[in-house]
């Protein structure tokens, strides 16, 4: 088998396909054991490669991974972004080529504190901090984060303990110890290899208790064709349709909410419709939307207003480059106008912007890509006993990408022990427990209205108190004592 591993066309043909393999861990495969197989594959085909070969097929690995798992960008740029299909290959093929690119850190972070015994340790700290890396960098791409493919597996009760980086953590020490053991039959690794599956089963899941009183909530998901929606017609069929569901379905709830860009329009023209709807609800009621917002100076922003007894507002404060703003924009010119986005140029909110306020409940908020920042929706907690997520998936057509944005958004509120009310306009619409699971959901691609019931949260969960540093501060030091030893291997006067 070693010897198999060494041949550079095998190798790297493996890496490629356990990169590939990476996407049927997450939904809607729901395969989450395939998580350290993948990982185990990876890890052996770096033993004894140059810094170069390590690079290569950290990056075939990479290929593999966005190939598969974001393929739903190419339905994005060509379905709904008028691009034509020859120049939205190559958009995606760049893409992929570029997301890859941040898979030859870990490979690289690996190879260089591979040095002593703790090489599996090693692998598990680079891993980490390689995702780490790519959720900040260039604005970040935390997607297909390895941890959040374990909302319900045996690992889920670490989410609320250290975050989707404690649960990567497990999984990528779990790929290596599973491939020391076939590699070099050291079976007493069996131990760790348990422990790290078995010690979870034993800690709660649950930080937070429920304090408070039911809120019934109504969430309202139009369905409305994407390609059409800001046309005149368009803008009349969405204000038609979401006040028609509204009165049929959501008058008896305390809390309605409508999703990302419900109505096509500005709220300055939205606001006396969003007013009349807001007046046929009972008086204690209160409506919420996403609706796009400009300011005197003539910036837009991404918005969610509330009406009724505590109005209020949020502004979208993590932008999607090219999607919400053009990077650089004195130098890529017009290349934005290659995709066909109502309001190209949107200003970004405030980090502190205080959570949304109904019926006793403290609503942070997220709209659509904001909630798969583990450190943004963890900041909105500390201050929220409930959380809210708006979105408009219909980008993305009948891909897997909702279907992932929807497994983030049930990590997000296992990681914080909060209801997640979730509202796009033609799903994933869904009410999340605060450990993580689906409690109810809309069916998709059709008008509807979910309703149900969810109560406050109060108490923190040791990850929305601390943070990711702990797990990153860990991972950091699983690497040191390879590089300590590879620099004393340099240094001929080291003692």
């Amino acid at each position: 088998m070693a010897s198999l591993l060494q041949r550079r066309g095998v190798s790297s043909l493996l890496a490629l396909l356990a990169g590939a393999l990476t996407t049927l861990t997450f939904a809607p495969f729901g395969l989450w054991w395939l998580g350290p197989v993948a990982l185990a594959v990876f890890y052996a085909v770096l033993q004894q490669t140059s810094l170069r070969q390590a690079l290569w097929r950290g990056w075939l690995f990479g290929a593999g991974m966005f190939g598969s798992g974001a393929s739903w960008v190419y339905v994005s740029i060509h379905d709904y972004g008028n691009t034509g299909g020859p120049l939205a290959i190559v958009l995606t093929v760049l893409f992929i080529v570029a997301m890859a690119l941040f898979m030859m850190l870990p490979a690289l972070l690996y190879r260089l504190c591979a040095a002593s015994r703790l090489d599996v340790v090693a692998f598990a700290g680079a891993w980490v901090l390689g995702e780490a890396f790519r959720s900040w960098a260039f604005t970040g791409f935390p997607w297909l984060f390895l941890g959040s493919a374990h909302v319900e597996s045996p690992l889920a009760s670490l989410a609320p303990l250290g975050g989707v980086y404690l649960v990567t953590l497990a999984v990528a020490l779990s790929g290596a110890l599973l491939a020391k053991i076939l590699l070099a039959r050291v079976w007493w690794l069996l131990a760790p290899l348990a422990a790290v599956w078995l010690i979870p089963l034993a800690l709660p899941t649950q930080w937070a208790g429920p304090s408070g009183d039911e809120v019934t909530v109504s969430l309202v998901q139009g369905d409305l064709a994407q390609l059409s929606k800001w046309t005149p017609e368009g803008q009349r069929d969405a204000a038609n349709t979401y006040f028609r569901l509204t009165r049929e379905q959501a008058l008896d709830s305390d809390l309605v909410i409508w999703p990302e860009t419900a109505l096509p329009m500005l709220e300055q023209q939205a606001m006396p419709f969003l007013q009349r709807v807001q007046s046929t609800l009972p008086a204690d009621s209160t409506l919420m939307t996403g609706i796009m917002q400009r300011d005197r100076n003539g910036m837009f922003y991404n918005s969610m207003i509330s009406l009724g007894e505590q109005p209020g507002q949020y502004r979208k404060a993590h932008l999607v480059p090219f999607g919400e703003y053009l990077p650089l924009e004195s130098l890529l010119g017009g290349l934005l106008q290659i995709f066909n986005i109502p309001m190209g140029n949107i200003g970004a909110g405030g980090d502190d912007q205080p959570p949304l306020q109904a019926h006793g409940l403290r609503l942070g908020v997220a709209i659509c890509y904001e909630i798969v920042y583990p450190e943004l929706v963890r900041a909105r907690a500390e201050q929220a006993n409930a959380l809210v997520t708006i979105s408009n998936d219909t980008w993305f057509g009948h891909s897997i990408g909702p279907l992932q944005h929807m497994q983030m958004a049930q990590l997000r509120a296992l990681e914080n022990n909060r209801y997640l009310l979730r509202a796009t306009n033609n799903g994933m619409t869904a009410i999340v427990a605060p450990d993580g699971h689906i409690m109810r959901q809309a069916p998709r691609f059709e008008p509807a209205v979910l309703n149900g019931t969810i109560r406050p949260m109060e108490g923190l969960t040791p990850f929305t108190r601390m943070g990711s540093w702990p797990t990153l501060l860990l991972a950091l030091l699983m690497l040191l004592p390879g590089g300590i030893l590879r620099l004393r291997r340099r240094d001929p006067h080291a003692h």
